[in-house]
């Protein structure tokens, strides 16, 4: 195996991370989870 920078790898991981929650943010939103969230703005009426 070839030596890598430790740099790479921590790269790696925050890509990983970012893609993650990135995922899961679209999901929350647009997927089935997103029948359960409210609008506050509805909730106040003026």
């Amino acid at each position: 195996m070839s030596e890598t920078s430790p740099a790479i790898s921590v790269a790696i991981t925050v890509l990983v991370a970012l893609l993650a929650l990135t995922g899961f943010g679209v999901y929350t939103a647009f997927g089935p989870p997103s029948k359960q969230l409210t609008d506050p703005f509805d909730d106040h009426d003026d």
